[in-house]
This record gives C-alpha cells, structure tokens and sequence, in this order.
C-alpha cells in the first residue's frame, strides 16, 4: 500500500459516513504521487496525514426565536482547517445540506484554492444547515447574531477571516459583523465581503465571476483564441454566474443559458443580463420568470437539460457535483472545448475524467473560482492598511492574480510531465507551498 493509499484508508475508517469529504480528500491526494516520490521527507514527517486533519473543528449551537415568537435551533460549523502560509480563510455558507462533511471538502479545497492566489492566506470554512430563504430580515438578523455570539471568540483579523458564501450575502455579512463589533468594541477586518461604507473593497461583488472569466480567457489566450463569438452555457444565477456573464458578454461571447435551484431558460438570442439582475438581485425571484419577459427565450423545469445545449464554453457556476458523467458526455457530444469551475467542485471525478480523456480544457475550482478570495485578501489588506483602492485597481490586482495561477498550474503540470492536466497542476503548485510551511514549522 502507497504512502497516498494509506492516509486516504486511514482517512475514511477515521471519518465514516463523509462523502463530500472522502471525493475531496481523494481527488488531491491521488494527484501528489510524483511530488511525494520527490520528497520522501513529507511521508516521514507524517506531513500528508496532517494535511488532511484539521487543526481545529468548531460545532455549536444556534437558538434564535423566529417572527411567530418560536425558538429555532440550527447547527453552526466552522473548521480551521490549515494556518500554515496564514490566517485561517474561507466562508461561511447557511444552507439546509450543510453537514460537516461538507465544510470539512470545503475547508480542504480551501487550502490549496488560497495557496494559488499567491497571497498569505491559509484554509478554512464554516457555516450552518439554516436557510435564508423564506426568512424575514428580522429573522435573518436573529440567526446571525445567535451565531455570531458564539463564533466571535473563535475569530480575528490575523487569527481567521470567514466571507460569505452560499446564502451569506451583503445581507448577512453585516449582521454577522455588526454583532461582532458589539460584542468584542472593536472594529477590525474579522469578516470579509463587507458593505464599501464599514470596510469593504470595491470589486468583491463582482470578483468570482470576473476571475473566473480572466483565467478562461487566458487559456484561450495561449491557444490563440479568446472569447469573441463563442457561444457559453452558465450554470446558476446568483452572484458567480452573474457576473462571470457579464464580463464574458464584454469580451464577446454569447452567453445562451442560466439556472436556478427550479429550471434553466434559454435564449439563441444570448441571454440579456439586465432582466436576469432584475429578476434575481431586485427581486429575489425565480428564473423562470425571465421567459415571460423575453419572448426569444424558453425555460424547462430541472436544471440537467442545460448540459444538453451545445457550447464552446461550460461554466458551472452553481454548486458541487452539479456535472455527474452523464453530462459531461452530453457537453462533450455537442462539441464543448472549454470548462471552468465557477462553484466548488461542480464536476464529479467521473466528469473530469470524461473532460480530459476528449482533450476538453479543464480548469478546476481551486484555481478557476479563486477571484473570490483573492479579493477578500486583498480587501483584508486594505483593512488593515485603513485605506481604499479604487475599482480599477482592485480589477486590475485580481486579474494579474488570475492570469498568474493559469501559468503556475501550468508550469506545475509540465514540471511533473503532465502538460495540460490542471487538476494535477493546481493541487501540486498549491500544495508544495502550504507543504513547504507545514515542514519550515516542524511537528505541529
């Protein structure tokens, strides 16, 4: 049994019944055989058994009292998962399929998604089975300081900066820092995905999204190509796919399909931005809806038949394993070249396998979502400098953070003689360095 083999063996005997965490654990470590055989002083310093243990899991309780004057109870999480290159760092997600299997693929991912962006941040993620949705405000304010009072001792600036994540928007980020601050009288960059009047960066809106078109774009770029003319199917239609359609449609594509958690709409016409906005940012409505406003477009229930549609370009923006072997082979059949990872870990493994064995250019999560967090850091440097970069600058930092992680994935991968691969490519270029730090600070 290989040094790789065991850990994993060892991992799901030690944490039964996680099989987010297990398809996580086992997507990374099988790529790290060539850096392990390179170094066979990890194996004996138990390096990649600590790799995947987290230094710290944090469960909780969560009373709050709802509009009808009934007491709720939810589950609240937070996993500090590695503080090697830097403060703990991830988000916080409210949704009901929270469990701790989840956080804890989330919170692994996150270790090497941060390690990419070249910035001082180490990997962390939490959150609760709540669901914001068909909450009041007040509701919502409720759940965030119950879950504050018992997060904030956990927390800092330099100790682990959570942002938002599915479910935890502009909304909850300053409920969750407003309870924050009264609690602990003091104002600090402890959370990142502020409003721009208490703290935040300008850009982090937009930053997962854009990033994500800025890593395609330089893939296309050193094919000779880019996106002008293709045609582009976006997964989902909250705050990722948005604005990944957006500056996709400003380089020139067309950008046909989106879905929500109901349906996918369709439009030959190329979607158009301002109703969908309208409909799911103004309104907080269903997708739906767009068909009834414009008459090119059509919508179906369920959200499969929108891998059906032939595209250039994939972006799966929504959630993990939302492209299982099935739909690969559908986008693969109808001519995709290109797919990137907008959510975390949207492709099964048996997807990628399909996208790499049909020479599809496969850009994972871990490097293609990464604009997110890039961005938080970038706005937790701002915090801490007291100081405020314009739009354009942030845009301009975030995008040469993307571009440079499209070319060190590569680099990565040839280096280890597997040119063109970046699953392999991202989990070593971002796990020599957070390994490098585990080794520089001994047994800890």
């Amino acid at each position: 049994m290989t040094y790789v083999e065991r850990v994993l063996s060892d991992l799901k005997t030690n944490n039964p019944n996680e099989p987010e965490f297990h398809q996580a654990a086992t997507e990374i470590l099988t790529t790290l055989a060539p850096v392990l055989e390179k170094h066979p002083e990890y194996e004996a310093a138990g390096l990649l058994e600590r790799f995947v243990e987290p230094e710290r899991v944090i469960m909780f309780r969560v009373a709050w009292v709802d509009d009808s004057g009934k007491t709720r109870v939810n589950k609240g999480y937070r996993v500090q998962f590695n503080s090697a290159i830097g403060p703990y760092k991830g988000g916080l997600r409210f949704h009901p399929s929270v469990n701790l299997s989840i956080i804890k693929f989330l919170g692994l991912e996150q270790i090497l998604k941060n390690s990419l962006t070249g910035l001082p941040i180490g990997g962390g993620k939490g959150g609760s089975d709540f669901d914001p949705k068909g909450k009041s405000d007040r509701e919502i304010m409720a759940f965030c300081q119950s879950f504050m009072t018992e997060l904030y001792r956990h927390i800092g600036a330099d100790t682990d900066v959570p942002a938002g994540d599915i479910g935890v928007g502009g909304r909850e980020i300053g409920y969750l820092f407003g309870q924050y601050k009264r609690i602990r009288d003091e104002h600090t960059g402890v959370l990142t995905g502020r409003g721009l009047t208490y703290g935040g960066s300008l850009a982090r809106t937009e930053a997962t999204g854009y990033g994500l078109i800025y890593i395609t774009e330089e893939a296309l770029k050193m094919r000779g190509d880019s996106f002008k003319g293709k045609t582009v199917i976006i997964s989902g239609s909250g705050n990722v796919a948005i604005y990944a359609c957006q500056k996709a449609q400003s380089l020139g594509a067309k950008v046909v399909a989106m879905y929500d958690s109901n349906g996918y709409v369709y439009d030959p016409n190329g979607i158009q931005l301002e109703v969908i906005k309208d409909i799911k940012e103004v309104k907080r409505g269903r997708i739906k809806e767009y068909a009834d406003k414009v008459k090119t477009a059509t919508y179906k229930d369920g959200c499969k038949g929108i891998w059906s549609i032939p595209c250039d370009i994939a972006l799966p923006c929504a959630t993990q394993n939302e492209i299982d072997k099935q739909s690969a082979e559908l986008l693969v059949k109808n001519g995709v070249k290109f797919v990137a990872e907008g959510a975390n870990m949207p492709s099964t493994l048996e997807a990628i396998e399909i996208f790499q064995r049909n020479n599809v250019v496969f850009l994972p999560a871990k490097a293609a979502n990464a604009g997110g967090v890039a961005t938080s850091a970038l706005e937790m440097a701002q915090s801490s400098g007291r100081m405020y970069w314009s739009f354009d600058e942030v845009d301009a930092k975030l995008k040469n953070i993307m571009v440079n992680i499209y070319h060190n994935i590569d680099s990565a991968a040839k280096d280890y003689g597997f040119d063109g691969n970046y699953v392999m490519g991202a989990n070593i270029a971002g796990f020599i360095k957070v390994a490098s730090a585990m080794m520089a600070h001994g047994i800890v």
